[in-house]
């Protein structure tokens, strides 16, 4: 019981501080899971955030379903996911009875594109943590550009990209094992 309130509260915790969406809770997975509690490695977080991006939904509500199912099973997913949401769904609550009459204040507008900048350098932050992690070598350093090019140059779904680049890896692995093995 213990382990499920510590889930719930930690990514309660997150969750009020994740503005930006699932790009800005990368960095505070990492330091609440990986550095101060040691549940998790930075890898299995990595793959949990990479998973949560293929994956149908909300970034972080799949991340914290997946930590939370690795700590404590499915009550802890459950628990953990709950966590993640309550507090932007409070908020969001809050947020949508007052900012429809407050919107056009000055102040407002002006704090809302503070709000926007610092959001851009948190995911910001966090690409430059998943390239550091997740580019390591010529050929993920060339599957990462080739994506990104191809992804500016047309209009082609994401997961089109996603299960591409999967199938290169694997092809890619293998090829260089049966080259060793020679």
């Amino acid at each position: 019981m213990k382990k499920l309130l510590n889930l719930f509260f930690i990514f309660a915790k997150i969750g009020v501080v994740a503005f930006g969406g699932g790009y800005v809770i990368l960095p505070l997975l990492k330091r609440e899971f990986a550095e101060k509690r040691s549940w998790v490695t930075e890898e299995e977080i990595m793959d949990y955030f990479a998973i949560s991006q293929c994956t149908p939904g909300v970034i972080a509500v799949n991340a914290a379903t997946f930590i939370g199912r690795n700590q404590a099973g499915i009550l802890g997913a459950v628990c953990a996911t709950l966590g993640v949401v309550l507090p932007s769904l409070i908020i969001i609550s809050v947020l949508a009875l007052f900012l429809q009459n407050f919107a056009e204040i000055t102040m407002v507008k002006h704090a809302l594109l503070g709000i926007r900048a610092c959001v851009c350098a948190l995911i910001l932050s966090t690409l430059v943590s998943l390239v550091k992690k997740s580019v390591v070598d010529k050929i993920s350093c060339t599957i990462a550009v080739v994506v990104f090019l191809l992804m500016c140059i047309f209009d082609i779904s994401p997961v089109v990209f996603v299960i591409s680049a999967g199938c290169l890896g694997i092809i890619t692995t293998m090829l260089k094992k049966r080259g060793t093995e020679k």
